[in-house]
């Protein structure tokens, strides 16, 4: 069964795992962060509209330290819901990826918390933690290492547990 679910490598009897390159998951990424942006830009826009009617809110620190929070936590709500209730984020169901742990199964709330720290980890110094990506079996980047997860291609999938093979 799993060998007629799996692209088998020629002379290989093993299933070829579909794990995704850097490429696939950076357009993820930046459509992901896209989609956030454009919602951040949107509430903002009408916030600033009901400010403009009601006046404007000062200081200005306090603007900006709400701003920040605000995108922030709409970051987090976003990857960490996504991530956790299906293994995929809108960018990654169009580029048709999914985050999966050993079982297979998409991480905890908890777990994918800890993927989105990896994440911001790994794009602070000029995204040099997704360079295991380039050199690991698995394709693991950073954030994948701190949540023993990996990312999976959704239309070469294997069954539950297998395509993984632990973390």
């Amino acid at each position: 069964m799993v060998a007629a679910t799996a692209a088998i490598r020629p002379g290989l009897s093993e299933p070829r795992v579909p794990y995704a390159g850097v490429a696939t998951r950076a357009v993820a990424l930046a459509a992901d962060l896209l989609v956030i942006h454009v919602f951040i830009l949107i509430v903002g826009a009408l916030l600033g509209l009901v400010a403009s009617l009601v006046g404007e809110l000062r200081p200005e620190w306090l603007v900006a330290t709400l701003v920040g929070a605000a995108w922030g936590l709409t970051v987090t709500i976003y990857f960490v819901l996504f991530w956790s209730i299906t293994g995929q984020t809108p960018g990654m169901r169009a580029m048709r990826l999914r985050v999966v742990t050993a079982d297979g199964t998409p991480p905890s709330s908890w777990r994918a918390f800890v993927r989105l720290i990896g994440l911001l980890l790994a794009i602070v110094p000029l995204f040099a933690g997704f360079l295991p990506v380039l050199f690991d079996s698995k394709r693991r980047a950073l954030p994948d290492y701190l949540a023993a997860t990996v990312v999976l291609y959704t239309d070469r999938i294997e069954p539950h547990g297998v395509a993984t093979g632990g973390p």
